[in-house]
């Protein structure tokens, strides 16, 4: 079988994308009866949390045959918070489905779906599903699709209105209309409410596919009419080029119009093609879709579950992947000999012989690779681009529920990192929590739920804490004296040392002693009483920052004087000195770029203002986006990637990274020194 088409479903969260999978694998004849996610017995939605939830939350996988083509089906999820899903799809395929409801029209997920998938180059098909709904207009989402994105759009297949009613489905390809008994379809010639309007949609089709070669734009001119083949022929190309996108209506919940769209995938969508990778050197080499060149496969998901054990998903770009042959992982250089090799129908594993270039798979058991490796030979290492795994921009702090099962937590989120590498999880050895991070609240969630069905361990999440920092404002001179008399040798240690600000992190420790009234030998031992001193401020406890410490005085006994005498005398001397030096707490503060569309800039400035930001800058980035560039006290941040992505609509998008710290508003500052002696 040489046809070969890679296709992702993609867009908005709810808009039909799993329905219309389920549709698809009925109209090939896959499946018996399609599933409903109400009921939870579709394909593609087989993990428990996603039939607790109603919704998708990772990509899955179907692979059918369909009128000798094999045919490759991402479903992935639409939900923000599970980008990740979408960013596998795009990668393993070469073709996007963007689903958009025919009801609500273009929603902020599809169309960013639609621009990610421009980006990379991919074959984009537009599917305005839900045209079963009564209350579905396809002509007002098709002009709305018009609208945004352009003349590309290209209507193949639309309703066809008879007393504002849906009575059947006309496809530009073949000309013909038809009806439909359940999924059958039967030609008809049933007439359309609106003749001159069916008639300028079906105009904007012909100039469409005449524009993509010039021998049809001139048979289209000369007013000849075009051949179905001549119409096959222009949209393969259009579509492969992207000057033209297909339009198509159809319902994903009664599988009406479907076939069509099958037809469409199967005769116009685009074969796997040759990729850039970099070899050894660091050289960008092209790879051929050829079965008989050298392996090169990216591993774009990872499922690692404690029931069926890890399964690693490839794109075969070159060669072919067979069980039994040695491999090399290019990111590690270990070598891998390959296990069992499947095809996949959402969890269902088929046994298969071989995955040949162009075609999807996965290998079960391989101890090394993880998503966005690169599987190649050792006699031809290359690098593939991997996955764009999304940036996690929401943190809390976690905790086990049961003392004493923290290891078992963090075996656990390590597991399920390796399945989605948009979790984050580190130990802040400065406020002495454990922070996981995501891409929002309900992606925590679903991880908190997981933790507790599929590794038995509890665990709960809260507002993770700041790392302040405390420094002083003028300059002090205190003694520190330290005299303890107990039976036999006693301890004496007595020193005077002047504080004053500095710009250094660390202590600026110096010493101006005259007269040998401090012995040289126990300067390092007032150093140390200082330094261990400096971790512990004495307004919250945070660490100390910007003090320059200068020995000038003090006195010690022949007999009684030590290290530690002296080490703590200084300490006695630190916390004398530093509260009168007028102590003050420090924030950190935190550069934010974020990324958002122009409608939304106002309300998002709105909203670094009212956390206290600053905005620097805006620099327009192209395609209606715009750059604000701000610093925020890192304090504010925690709830901003919700709200950005209410006020984007999920259009936006953020990062951040440490800048300085800056001395904190006195109502701020009293907040936190409240909490600080509650927390003790």
């Amino acid at each position: 079988m040489s046809i070969v088409k890679n296709v992702a479903i993609v867009g908005h969260a709810s808009k039909g994308k799993t329905t219309l999978a389920e549709a698809m694998l009925n109209v090939a004849g896959v499946t018996e009866r399609m599933g409903k996610i109400a009921d939870g017995n579709t394909v593609s939605d087989s993990d428990a949390e996603e039939k607790k939830r109603g919704v998708s939350i990772s990509s899955s996988l179907l692979q059918f045959t369909y009128d000798n083509a094999k045919i490759n089906i991402i479903d992935t999820p639409g939900l923000f918070d599970f980008a990740l899903g979408s960013a596998e799809g795009l990668r393993a395929a070469d073709s996007a489905i963007v689903v958009v409801s025919a009801r609500s029209g273009l929603a902020a997920g599809a169309e960013k779906a639609f621009k990610g998938a421009g980006k990379k180059g991919m074959a984009r098909i537009i599917v305005t599903s839900k045209m079963d709904d009564e209350r579905a207009d396809f002509y007002k989402a098709f002009n709305g699709l018009v609208a945004k994105f352009g003349t590309t759009m290209c209507p193949v297949v639309v309703p066809v209105l008879n007393g504002g009613k849906v009575v059947g489905y006309y496809n530009m390809i073949d000309d013909t209309t038809y009806t439909y008994d359940g999924v059958h379809k039967k030609a008809s010639d049933v007439a359309h409410d609106d003749q001159a309007r069916f008639d300028a949609i079906k105009e904007v089709f012909a100039e469409a596919v005449a524009g993509t070669d010039d021998a049809l734009m001139e048979k289209y001119f000369e007013g000849e009419s075009l051949t179905t083949q001549d119409k096959l022929n222009g949209l393969a190309k259009g579509v492969a080029d992207g000057t033209v996108v297909p339009v198509f209506a159809l319902s994903g919940l009664t599988g009406v119009g479907v076939d069509m769209l099958l037809d469409f995938i199967k005769d116009c969508c685009p074969a796997p093609k040759s990729e850039y990778a970099i070899d050894a050197n660091g050289e960008p080499i092209e790879l051929t879709v050829d079965a008989n060149g050298p392996l090169a496969a990216v591993c774009f998901k990872t499922v690692a579950d404690p029931f069926i054990g890890k399964l690693n998903y490839f794109k075969v770009v070159s060669g072919k992947l067979t069980q039994g042959i040695t491999v090399v992982n290019s990111r590690t250089g270990k070598e891998e000999r390959v296990g069992k090799v499947v095809n996949l129908l959402g969890t269902k594993q088929t046994d298969a012989k071989e995955i040949i270039a162009g075609e999807i798979g996965a290998v079960a058991k391989l101890d090394s690779f993880k998503t966005g490796d690169t599987m190649c030979t050792s006699a031809k290492v290359v690098t593939l681009d991997g996955v764009a795994v999304p940036v996690p921009c929401y943190s809390m702090a976690i905790t086990a529920d049961k003392k004493g099962e923290e290891e078992k937590v963090s075996n656990a989120i390590q597991k399920m990192i390796e399945e989605d590498p948009s979790i984050a999880y580190k130990v802040n050895h400065e406020t002495r929590q454990t922070v996981l991070s995501g891409l929002g609240e309900q992606h925590l969630d679903v991880c908190l739920s997981k933790l507790s069905t599929k590794y038995n361990v509890t665990a709960s999440l809260e507002q993770p804490r700041v790392a302040y920092r405390e420094t002083i404002t003028r300059k002090v001179t205190a003694q520190g004296r330290h005299k303890k008399q107990s039976g036999g040798h006693g301890q004496f240690g007595d020193v005077f040392i002047e504080f004053e600000p500095c710009d250094s992190e660390e202590l600026v420790f110096a010493e101006r002693v005259v007269g040998g009234s401090v012995p040289k030998n126990f300067f390092p031992a007032v150093e140390k009483g200082l330094q261990e001193s400096m971790e512990k401020g004495v307004l919250a406890g945070y660490p100390m920052v910007g003090v320059k410490a200068t020995l000038f005085d003090g006195s010690y006994h022949p007999v009684d004087s030590s290290e530690m005498a002296f080490k703590m005398a200084a300490s006695l001397a630190f916390k004398s000195g530093i509260a009168d030096a007028s102590p003050v707490l420090l924030e950190p503060i935190v550069t934010l770029n974020a990324l958002c569309n122009d409608d939304a800039m106002g309300d998002v400035i709105g909203d670094i203002n009212k956390r206290r930001g600053r905005v620097l800058g805006m620099n327009p980035t192209g395609d209606g986006m715009q750059e604000i560039i701000a610093e925020v006290p890192e304090s504010e941040m925690t709830t901003f990637a919700t709200s950005m992505r209410q006020i984007t609509q999920g259009r936006g998008s953020f990062t951040t990274a440490f800048a300085r710290y800056e001395r904190c508003p006195e109502h701020i500052a009293q907040k936190v020194i409240a909490e600080s002696s509650v927390n003790e």
